[in-house]
């Protein structure tokens, strides 16, 4: 039973973390204390469950739980004639929806555009979503970022402290209101994804991925006439048509050009060309449409053999110049190896050197031992890829770049 009430809460935690946290937060304003709550509930779990067994609604019992802890922490914040009324209207509301299982609101989109209010730090706002929503720790959020993860914390703090100070509304804004708030959302379901989709093996990792294209999917269902939530969806979708492909049978990692085209799901191809077409006759091309034309433009070139790589180096040119990120120039670098060669790959790569983020970046240093490899630099190849594989925390891409500097060794 023990083992078995862990895994409950254990799967809670990963499935019901953020929905939870909105709902309790939603009157309050108060994310840190909703978490803190929500926290103590699973506490909570971890000690009744393995003696009393999982409840028939172990959703409803979390919520019952934090939300008595929530209303105990407001009581000793403020006076009855102050507070009384709305602890009152949050007991009843809270208390409803745990008593249905299938009734628990799910307030995580609105959770999510007060995050991305405009009173919030720009920086700050798709952190915030990622955590409050998904539950990523400061680190992982610190590593998406290429910011300190002590730096990223203290900032994470602060902000929620800004949504209850600021009595910023859990709503989905008017339409005016959307672009400047949308971004923040879209970054931040684009990262989770991008965290489950490269950490392959790691089951909440891949949850995670597979929650953040339940978000895109909703966010799209409620705003149809958004471009770019439409190309954010797409970029997602061609990813996921090849999450089969990334591992052959014996879990080895299988780049993109080596992928077996059967194991590619079709329908999610065809859905995210959909969408990507759909997006483009929307209105203004951003930063999703053009990296989902890129992976169009790459399945495009596995399954008809054709050379379009200075079209890729075209696209990647276009998303530099909305960006002006450096993960966007090493993709950019990588494409223009294949029509200019490596050594102007390398060349591209060496106007961000001294950027310090680049140094603790892995595929920084993987694309500089693959170009240098090519450029016949056993020398900086083999230096590049050491310091690539000492950064690697997936073994199966630790494998590949080992056996990559083994065949430089092997000349």
């Amino acid at each position: 039973m023990d083992a078995a009430a862990n895994r409950t809460a254990e799967r809670l935690a990963r499935e019901s973390y953020g929905r939870l946290v909105a709902l309790l937060a939603a009157r309050t304003r108060d994310v840190a204390g909703a978490e803190d709550a929500l926290a103590e509930a699973f506490a909570s779990a971890l000690k009744s469950w393995p003696r009393d067994g999982v409840p028939a609604n172990p959703d409803g019992w979390l919520l019952t739980v934090a939300r008595r802890r929530q209303t105990d922490l407001m009581r000793r914040r403020q006076t009855r004639s102050q507070g009384e009324m709305h602890l009152q209207l949050m007991s009843e509301e809270m208390e409803e929806a745990a008593s249905h299982p299938d009734a628990i609101p799910d307030r995580r989109l609105a959770l999510m555009f007060a995050c991305a209010h405009p009173d919030m730090e720009r920086a700050m706002r798709a952190p915030l979503i990622l955590q409050t929503i998904l539950g990523m720790t400061a680190t992982d959020i610190a590593s998406a970022f290429l910011i300190p993860p002590a730096t990223m914390g203290q900032r994470l703090v602060r902000a929620k402290a800004r949504i209850r100070d600021a009595a910023i509304p859990f709503a989905i804004p008017e339409r005016e209101d959307l672009p400047e708030r949308l971004d923040a959302v879209l970054e931040a379901i684009y990262a989770a994804y991008a965290k489950g989709w490269t950490e392959i093996g790691d089951t909440s990792a891949e949850r995670m991925a597979d929650e953040a294209l339940w978000l895109g999917r909703l966010v799209v269902s409620l705003l149809p006439d958004e471009p770019e939530a439409k190309g954010m969806l797409a970029l997602m979708l061609y990813a996921e048509a090849r999450r089969a492909a990334r591992r052959d049978s014996g879990g080895a990692y299988v780049p993109l050009d080596q992928q077996d085209l059967a194991l590619w799901d079709e329908a999610q191809i065809i859905l995210a060309e959909s969408l990507l077409r759909d997006a483009n006759q929307a209105g203004p091309t951003g930063r999703y449409q053009i990296e989902a034309a890129i992976q169009s433009a790459h399945i495009d070139r596995r399954v008809s053999g054709r050379d379009n790589w200075p079209a890729v180096v075209a696209l990647y040119d276009v998303l530099l110049k909305l960006t002006n990120s450096p993960v966007v120039l090493l993709n950019r670098a990588m494409a223009l190896a294949e029509t200019e060669g490596p050594e102007a790959a390398l060349e591209s790569l060496d106007t961000i050197a001294d950027d310090k983020r680049m140094a603790q970046y892995q595929p920084w240093w993987a694309a500089r031992g693959h170009l240098a490899a090519r450029a016949g630099d056993k020398a900086q190849a083999h230096q590049a890829l050491t310091l690539a594989i000492g950064l690697t925390s997936e073994e199966a891409v630790r494998q590949y770049l080992l056996d990559q500097r083994h065949r430089l060794q092997d000349g």
